[in-house]
């Protein structure tokens, strides 16, 4: 029997474009975004009592990824994209039923918005429930997962000159941590592990109202160019 959903809300989130959203919750710290409730749950009600809570689940579709034939096994990233894995065993945005699901930082809660923080969605993502994080039940002592076991190996990242002025400029506008939230981005390297490229290839990602511009200049090293308003 079919069932539907409808969304509790949109996140407005820093990240505009899907390449270079961290591939977890919580890797990016200073990727910060507001959820904005939608009636009937932009009522004071709805959201009472969150205030006493630091993490939430937000539970959420993959919007940009929903497909009519459900996918079998899929090619994750982190394992270069030439490896194929039952799809129950990733978290693949190309899920069965386009559900994804984030642990995230609660920094302030006001009737018909959350502000959050360490977000891994893209702006626009529309939001199927919130639930509040529980410690004691779901942080699993001795938990296990042999196909990702530790975070990405960050790797080096240079500013040029230009690009750490306007940086800096463009974080006094917005009032947000840029700077870090590029570092924590990039430092995870957004390419698909397969991908060696030309040190003259450029690279480009929408963070807020901006154009970030890199290259690798070496192997496993970034060099940021400019940060431009898009």
């Amino acid at each position: 029997m079919p069932y539907s959903v409808s969304p509790i809300g949109f996140l407005r989130s820093c990240f505009k474009e899907k390449f270079a959203i961290p591939r977890q919750p919580q890797l990016a710290p200073a990727a910060r975004g507001v959820l904005e409730l939608v009636p009937p749950f932009a009522q004071p009600e709805a959201v009472e009592g969150l205030e006493q809570v630091s993490h939430v689940w937000l539970l959420f579709l993959f919007h940009q990824a929903l497909e009519e034939q459900p996918r079998l096994k899929v090619r994750p990233p982190r394992l270069g994209g030439n490896r194929s894995l039952g799809v129950f065993a990733t978290r693949s945005t190309h899920r069965p039923n386009g559900i994804g699901q984030s642990v995230v930082s609660l920094e302030k809660v006001e009737p018909g918005r959350l502000w959050l923080s360490g977000i891994d969605l893209l702006d626009g993502t529309p939001v199927l429930d919130i639930k509040p994080y529980v410690p004691y039940a779901d942080c699993v002592a001795g938990a296990r997962n042999a196909i990702a076991d530790a975070p990405p190996v960050p790797i080096p990242l240079d500013w040029s000159e230009t690009a750490l002025q306007q940086v800096r400029e463009h974080a006094a506008r917005l009032g947000e941590p840029l700077v870090e939230l590029i570092e924590q981005c990039l430092t995870q390297d957004p390419r698909p592990a397969y991908q060696r490229p030309e040190p003259e290839r450029r690279y480009g990602a929408r963070f807020w109202d901006l154009d970030v511009r890199w290259h690798y200049p070496q192997p496993g090293r970034i060099l940021v160019l400019e940060v431009i308003k898009a």
